[in-house]
């Protein structure tokens, strides 16, 4: 009836009204009822005939090219950092300026490394096809760095209003995943799935309800997953079994003793102070100094620390970290309005908002008046 009435707004203003405009509706709705029974019933016939259709199940897709795309994107002609930037595109989903930040150059200069990427792998007329087992050594290494970058994005987003950015992580390990069945005996392979495993198993604790980053030692540990640690300690121990160590798999220790601590206060800040030692050996990096740093004030104070700092304040005395750790160790040493003066300087520079409130809300506590006494 209501179809009817709805026919009947169209028609009668331009046919006129019709003699027994009751009747009309009448038979206007008696003619939907009745294409309605008939295309129902139409419909159940064709899904009848669906059901007992014959589908091969070669049609049926059942398997995931990822590991292949990313494997492929690892180019052997192509140089480490042109790699990374193109599978971080391709197969990761980041932006070209998210992984501009991530290796710290221009956005046009990782935009230029992308292109050229494409186009050589285009001119080497190579298949879309996974490498061979004697291939797959010399693309590992840059498979392995491009999943660290990805998940290090997702833990820890470079921009935006949240801390972690789930979906990032959750896909690096994913990849990971594959990647350690593709080469189970994989030594930094392994080290690099349980590094994954022991850090993602801490999210739920990163942040309150509100958004507010919580910093390891305030998280409430009972929220970790406990099955993530478990599995990531598995995976370290067979990882260290290989007993070739590497990058990976010291990350993966430093975070295992963090996690293997029922509080704060139990934390091994003397065995996170030797593997940052070993880890500094292996890569040089200076965010390593950095991190060892933390640990050098754990166990000989923060003027130690504060030495330690300094050492890399060339490379790396920009960025927000860097004002970040100083203030803080700053502020250990009982020099608050020195550290306020950082951490205020480290929240301008800081680009993930999360991150930036929580460094304004310390620099504001320090500089809050204390009560007397």
């Amino acid at each position: 009836m209501q179809e009817a009435l709805l026919a009947a707004s169209r028609h009668w203003p331009v046919d006129g009204l019709p003699d027994e405009p009751r009747a009309w509706l009448v038979r206007a709705a008696s003619r939907r009822l009745v294409d309605q029974w008939r295309s129902d019933s139409a419909r159940r016939d064709r899904e009848a005939r669906a059901v007992d259709w014959q589908v091969p199940a070669t049609d049926a897709v059942d398997h995931d090219d990822s590991l292949t795309l990313l494997l492929m994107c690892c180019h052997p002609t192509l140089t480490p950092a042109s790699a990374i930037a193109l599978t971080l595109r391709a197969v990761g989903g980041l932006t070209t300026a998210e992984i501009a930040r991530a290796f710290l150059v221009p956005e046009a200069t990782t935009a230029q490394r992308i292109s050229r990427a494409k186009a050589t792998i285009r001119a080497s007329g190579e298949p879309f096809r996974r490498p061979a087992p004697d291939e797959l050594d010399t693309r590992l290494a840059s498979a392995l760095h491009v999943l660290y970058l990805l998940f290090n994005e997702g833990y820890t987003g470079t921009r935006g209003a949240d801390l972690q950015r789930v979906e990032l992580s959750r896909e690096a390990i994913r990849l990971q995943r594959m990647l350690v069945a593709a080469a189970p005996d994989h030594a930094e392979a392994l080290g690099l799935l349980a590094l994954m495993l022991l850090l993602e198993a801490r999210s739920p604790a990163r942040s309150d309800a509100s958004g507010v980053l919580v910093p390891l030692p305030e998280q409430d540990r009972s929220r970790w997953d406990r099955g993530l640690v478990t599995e990531g300690l598995g995976v370290l121990a067979r990882a260290l079994a290989l007993g070739s160590v590497g990058e990976y798999q010291l990350q993966a220790a430093i975070a295992a003793v963090h996690d293997r601590a029922p509080t704060a206060a139990d934390t091994d800040w003397a065995e996170i102070l030797t593997l940052y030692g070993l880890l500094e050996k292996v890569t040089g990096n200076p965010v390593v100094t950095l991190n060892r740093a933390v640990a050098v004030a754990m166990v000989d104070g923060p003027r130690a620390a504060i030495e330690v700092v300094d050492e890399v304040e060339d490379r790396l005395g920009a960025t927000h970290r860097w004002l970040a750790v100083r203030g803080q160790l700053l502020e250990m040493a009982g020099e608050n309005a020195a550290a306020a003066e950082l951490l205020t300087r480290a929240a301008a520079t800081a680009t993930n908002d999360a991150e930036r409130r929580h460094l304004t809300t310390q620099a504001a506590r320090l500089r809050a008046p204390r009560p007397p006494g």
